[in-house]
């Protein structure tokens, strides 16, 4: 039972990442193929997405968390950027396309969060043992 006690934590996680990849490969055949870089880019992304989601089901090391982050927090950026200063000439407006666009984002935050609380209470618990230390 303890070999699947990493593999359930990092379902939740897994389940994000592979939404936001299967809306990016979605988005992709659709449409965003004919779009030079930003095509290729939800290409790579929907790729990515796939292949961290599984690699944490078979193991939930810390540096395939640390890609998962990365490749939410290019996601997000990416979102961003496509709707304020543009993209390689690329603009989106608003939550377009619906509902791929919220669900997206709505993904990469749940995931950012399901990764970076572990990492902020094992940055506390170091914290408290540093200060412990330096007390005695």
């Amino acid at each position: 039972m303890r070999t699947l006690r990493p593999t359930l934590a990092a379902l939740p996680v897994a389940l994000c990442l592979a939404v936001a990849g299967y809306i990016h490969a979605q988005l992709y055949v659709r449409s965003y193929h004919a779009i030079p870089y930003i095509g290729t880019s939800f290409r790579w992304d929907a790729a990515a997405s796939f292949a961290v989601a599984a690699l944490l089901l078979v193991r939930n090391a810390t540096v395939l968390r640390i890609v998962a982050v990365g490749l939410c927090l290019s996601g997000l950026g990416g979102f961003v950027g496509s709707r304020t200063v543009g993209l390689f000439g690329f603009t989106e407006r608003g939550w377009q396309p619906a509902p791929q666009a919220l669900l997206s984002v709505l993904a990469w935050v749940v995931a950012l969060v399901l990764l970076l609380v572990p990492f902020g209470k094992q940055f506390a618990e170091l914290r408290v043992r540093l200060v412990a230390k330096g007390g005695e």
